[in-house]
């Protein structure tokens, strides 16, 4: 589990009640998530157990573990793809018990996924635009009338987009259509459409998937710009261990539905639990 020298500084991280740690600079205000005791069973087989967890107001956090230790499943439960069997999620400091998928993200919760759920024969910009739904300022009559107010949100709307896609550096692609882009664009354009919700917290589920390492290096800049633009938290799930490493603060290590360790970057490489995890038990001479 090597990393490469980090790209970014990685701040003191300090405990916070229930015991989870925050980065310093976000312990005067409340966590953006915590999750109590949070755990899913399907039928006789628990998947996630006793997962408790809080993410600062502007943290870059870390989901790892082995392959079906539970990552996704955990990102399920946060945007109740999942209803969980027990435990508590607080967002913003609100209960979500009850809440559906789309409540989840108008409440705050974006996500991006393993395999990518874009809208391929649609546009660039209409992929965008459809993440803009929660800040459309005019109904649906308004729509149908064609009434000033709607030309007005379009223009808005389309203008927001261009901005969003910039980060990227995508602006020039508006008209093309999703599906035509190379691999990595795709990615990044999915990226964007989840901003584009206007999120207090980012799920990103592997965003390095397929990517070359030039393409990985530069994602991690921009999930760092993306923090520091937007003052977002950022969560995400990978297994390149150099990202990883390199930009995340508080990194949480899952093993079969169970949380085995959590800390900074230094403290996970050389948790014996976590070498176990991925590298399995070494044998006495």
């Amino acid at each position: 589990m090597s990393s490469d020298k980090r790209k970014i500084p990685i701040p003191k991280m300090v405990p916070v009640p229930n015991p989870n740690i925050i980065p310093e600079r976000d312990v005067d205000k409340s966590p953006v998530l915590e999750a109590r005791n949070l755990g899913i069973d399907f039928g006789g087989l628990t998947a996630v157990n006793n997962f408790n967890m809080a993410i600062g107001r502007t943290e870059i956090a870390g989901l790892i573990g082995p392959n079906g230790a539970g990552k996704t499943t955990v990102f399920n439960l946060l945007t109740k793809v999942y209803q969980p069997t027990r435990g508590t999620i607080l967002l913003d400091g609100k209960d979500t018990a009850g809440m559906s998928t789309i409540q989840v993200n108008r409440a705050g919760i974006a996500r991006t996924f393993q395999n990518i759920r874009l809208f391929k024969e649609l546009t660039v910009l209409d992929n965008v635009l459809i993440g803009l739904h929660n800040e459309m300022s005019y109904n649906l009559p308004q729509a149908v009338l064609r009434l000033p107010s709607y030309w007005k949100g379009e223009r808005v709307a389309k203008e927001r987009a261009a901005e969003l896609l910039s980060i990227f550096g995508m602006q020039d692609l508006t008209e093309a259509k999703a599906g035509s882009l190379p691999y990595g664009a795709q990615r990044r354009l999915e990226i964007v459409r989840a901003l584009a919700t206007n999120p207090s917290l980012l799920l990103l589920d592997e965003p390095a998937a397929g990517m070359n390492p030039s393409e990985t290096s530069e994602l991690m800049e921009n999930i760092v710009r993306i923090r520091d633009t937007f003052h977002i938290a950022i969560m995400l799930i990978e297994h390149d261990m150099n990202l990883v490493m390199g930009i995340c603060e508080g990194i949480c290590v899952l093993n079969f539905g169970q949380i085995i360790a959590k800390g900074t970057a230094d403290e996970i490489q050389s948790n014996p639990a976590v070498i176990e995890a991925y590298l399995g038990k070494q044998k006495e001479a």
